[in-house]
């Protein structure tokens, strides 16, 4: 029987992604005491246009926790020397993102892209190495 780096990337990616959702919270950016979340700031703390834009939208909640589940876990997981390049995209890419300013059609491209990079990163750089 033959491996099939396949299935187990996309079974890997699932059960991370899976807990880390559960490690998060609520995917659905309500907590206790009323205090709106999405995973990667508060949302009662929302100041610009994209972060509002975010707030108001649950398919949007839905990514933002997608991608800070998995970039927290590649940044935990990847070499000490492979991390700073990692946050550098990340901090570029929250510029980018800011730039959408309210529009929700910008906002979910630019978390597509994201998440599709991350993705790759977290198997060229974690599955592939990894002793699975």
């Amino acid at each position: 029987m033959g491996h099939r780096p396949e299935l187990l990337t996309a079974a890997v990616a699932g059960a991370v992604l899976a807990l880390g959702s559960a490690a998060t919270g609520p995917v659905d950016g309500w907590w206790p005491g009323g205090e709106a979340k999405a995973a990667s700031f508060d949302c009662t703390r929302a100041r610009a246009a994209d972060e509002r834009a975010i707030c108001g939208n649950r398919a949007l909640e839905d990514k933002d926790v997608e991608l800070a589940t998995l970039y927290d876990l590649i940044v935990r997981v990847v070499p000490m020397g492979s991390r700073d390049a990692i946050r550098r995209d990340q901090s570029a890419w929250l510029i980018q993102r800011g730039r959408c300013g309210g529009s929700v059609a910008c906002i979910r491209r630019a978390y597509d892209s994201r998440i599709g990079a991350l993705r790759q990163v977290f198997v060229q750089r974690v599955v592939r190495n990894g002793p699975f």
